[in-house]
Parts: structure tokens; C-alpha cells; sequence
């Protein structure tokens, strides 16, 4: 009776933590017009001090000498940068593809508009990636097929779920290291050498010098931090994308939200770190995969109590409160399938 009872536990979380995350993230599908790409891929979801008395004048400069202290420490963080040296452009819309070497191309769409856009990044590996695309703004894709051929694609809507080409291109991809497109910001893990998550990371392991150490004392912090958000997961919108200093300053989310926050701030250490989308089962859900010098990849799992591997699967460890079953239901990977990489 004990066995079926932690049985349904996990059931239970897990129906509830994955039906929420299935909901904000389950493909948007595209249609095609005739002359766009039949058949296209569906897409993710459119990443103290104790009080005494002080003179006003010693606290400022004791915080100011603090912070530059902090700033000087922070690592510097790899910065996307569109530079233009290999550019394809028309009167609408531009792909900046000077640092594919570096794991990922940038768009741009310069003209005005208040269509929906879409870009799409197929690789070598045959998966397409669909994402949003802003007017104005420069985005960041990244390129995790691995080396070959990529095609990317700007698409503008025309009526409904109808999509018509605006701009397309072919290059090919030659990584400067594998690790390239999972050390670097992107449009869903987002982050500067600013962001708050940046110095929360910094805060965390500049004590540690073992890369697998650093990513325990990330791993700890945010499963025993952050609470699973149901508001958010009941009310979230596609398109939805983490604003992670907020995720970190709340301290609750949802799965994409976990993710992405553990994503952020192990690359700000240099450390090799996947988002991962997929399924838990038969559910939408996302979780984590890192690399270091000592293990290679560790698709998945993370040394835990000195005797364990367990899934890096934050959202489910924050809510398994010890949950033995819920561990074994995490360590288990038959109960995982990947299927997007960012």
C-alpha cells in the first residue's frame, strides 16, 4: 500500500506540474501559404547584512566599495553581437550571420509592421525550430544541431494561421567548439553581465572552484529557493519568455521558467549548460543537461548526495520534498524524451 501511495504522489505532481507546462508550451502550429515551406515544424509556446546604527556617509561608501568589488569579480559574460561582417538583407529584414562559428545567427526586422513574425532555424539534424520574431529588436538564435547546413527563415503573417516568406538563407555551420551555442545568451535564456542572475551565480560558487561543485550549489539554491508558480502556469500565454531577474527576485515559476534560470546562470560561470524541451511522460516539460571537464555530459543527471545521480529536472526536485519516489521517478530516464535544444 505504501508503494501505490508514493506511486500516486508522483502522479499527481507530476500531472500537475506537467499539464501546466504542456499548456504554456505545447507547438503553435504554422500553416503554410503556397509559397512558404509546406509541412512546417510546430513550435514551442509563442528563459544582509544585521541593522545597527550608521552615519549615512560610511554605509554609501562601504556599499559602494562592496559593488565595485562585485563588479570587478563577476566574470565577463560571452555577448552576442550583430557585426554586420556576413549580413543578408532586403527592405524589410536582415540575418546577421557573421558569428555562426560562435553558435548562433541574429535577426533583425527593420520595417514597420504589426503582423506576427516568425523565425526558423533548421540544422543539419533535421529538426526546425520555430521562434518569435520582434519588430525593432535585434533576436539571438542559437544553432544546436552541431556543424553542417542551416536554413533560417523570417515568415510575416498574412491572415490567421497563414505564414508568407519574407526573407530566407542557406550557410554553412563550422562551430569554433561544441560547446559554443550553450555558453552564450539567447532569445530564451537571456542574460547580460548586468543581470541579477548573473551575480546570484557569482554569489554562489566564488568560493568553489570544481566546475561539478558549482553546478550543485546552482542546482541546490534553486530547488530549495524556488516554489512552483500555479497562477502563472494557470494564466500564461504563448509566447510567453522568462524575464529571469524577475523569475529570480519571485522566486517562483514554472517549468521554463526553472530552466531557464538554472540555464542562465551556469553559463555566466563558463560552465556548458542545455535547455531542454520535451517529454516527461506524455507531457510537455523542460529540464537541464551540463558539461564539465571531469563527466563530459551529464545528459540529465547531477552528482547529488555523495552516492546518487539524479535528473537535472529543477521544477520536479523542488516539488519532491524528499520524496523518494519522486527522485526515482526523476533518475529514471525512460520517463524523458528530448526533443529541442537551446
Amino acid at each position: 500500500m505504501r508503494v501505490k501511495a508514493w506511486i500516486l504522489a508522483i502522479l499527481m505532481v507530476a500531472a500537475t506540474v506537467l499539464t501546466a507546462c504542456s499548456k504554456q508550451e505545447e507547438p503553435e502550429e504554422v500553416s503554410s501559404e503556397v509559397s512558404i515551406v509546406s509541412d512546417l515544424e510546430q513550435v514551442l509556446a509563442e528563459t544582509y547584512i544585521d541593522g545597527v546604527e550608521m552615519a549615512t556617509g560610511v554605509v554609501e561608501n562601504e556599499m559602494h566599495i562592496i559593488q565595485e568589488a562585485m563588479e570587478a569579480a563577476i566574470p565577463d559574460v560571452l555577448k552576442p553581437q550583430a557585426s554586420s561582417v556576413l549580413l543578408k538583407k532586403n527592405e524589410k529584414a536582415r540575418i546577421d550571420y557573421s558569428n555562426t562559428k560562435d553558435g548562433y545567427v541574429m535577426v533583425l526586422y527593420d520595417a514597420e509592421t504589426s503582423k506576427r513574425l516568425k523565425v526558423q532555424v533548421k540544422g543539419p539534424g533535421g529538426t526546425t525550430y520555430t521562434y518569435n520574431l520582434y519588430q525593432g529588436t535585434w533576436a539571438v538564435y542559437p544553432l544546436t544541431d552541431g556543424n553542417g547546413t542551416y536554413n533560417i527563415r523570417i515568415y510575416q503573417n498574412v491572415s490567421g494561421d497563414q505564414y508568407a516568406l519574407v526573407m530566407g538563407l542557406e550557410c554553412d555551420v563550422e562551430l569554433e567548439d561544441e560547446f559554443a551555442p550553450f555558453l552564450r545568451p539567447n532569445q530564451y535564456v537571456n542574460f547580460t553581465k548586468d543581470s541579477a542572475v548573473v551575480a546570484k551565480a557569482w554569489e554562489l560558487t566564488k568560493s568553489i572552484k570544481e566546475p561539478l561543485a558549482k553546478v550543485e550549489a546552482v542546482y541546490d539554491y534553486v530547488i530549495h529557493n524556488m516554489t512552483y508558480d500555479d497562477h502563472r502556469a494557470a494564466t500564461v500565454k504563448s509566447g510567453y519568455i522568462p524575464d529571469l531577474d524577475a523569475v529570480l527576485e519571485e522566486k517562483k515559476g514554472i517549468c521554463f521558467d526553472y530552466a531557464a534560470l538554472m540555464t542562465s546562470m551556469l553559463r555566466s560561470q563558463g560552465i556548458p549548460c542545455k535547455m531542454v524541451f520535451g517529454y516527461a511522460g506524455s507531457l510537455y516539460h523542460a529540464w537541464i543537461s551540463v558539461w564539465t571537464e571531469e563527466t563530459g555530459w551529464v545528459d540529465g543527471a547531477i552528482f547529488f548526495d555523495g552516492t546518487t545521480w539524479q535528473r537535472l529536472d529543477p521544477t520536479f526536485a523542488a516539488s519532491a520534498n524528499g520524496d523518494q519516489g519522486i527522485i526515482d521517478y526523476i533518475n529514471n530516464s525512460k520517463n524523458y524524451k528530448d526533443k529541442y535544444l537551446y
